[in-house]
């Protein structure tokens, strides 16, 4: 399979949210009742769940070990995979 150019583009998006997530996550350990960042950190955790329900719509699994539904035919077989772009 070659990614078009949409595949890239909202990996990239889905990259870039988890980012945001990771440093959020890091804030509130140290900040558990910043109210402006929880809401963030639930704004962006809500927009992950949806930009990885429309990733593997259109292109597949991107987690493996049942963190991702899969459909028939298995398509895990279909590269590159996620972790290979």
């Amino acid at each position: 399979m070659n990614p078009d150019e949409n595949y890239y583009n909202l990996l990239l998006e889905i990259q870039q949210n988890d980012f945001v997530l990771y440093e959020l996550n890091l804030y509130l350990n140290t900040h558990p009742l910043d109210q402006d960042a929880i809401t963030q950190y639930n704004e962006f955790s809500q927009r992950n769940k949806m930009l990885r329900q429309h990733f593997e719509s259109m292109y597949g699994p991107l987690m493996h070990a049942g963190q991702s539904f899969s459909t028939a035919p298995w398509s895990w077989s279909n590269s590159p995979w996620p972790w290979q772009v």
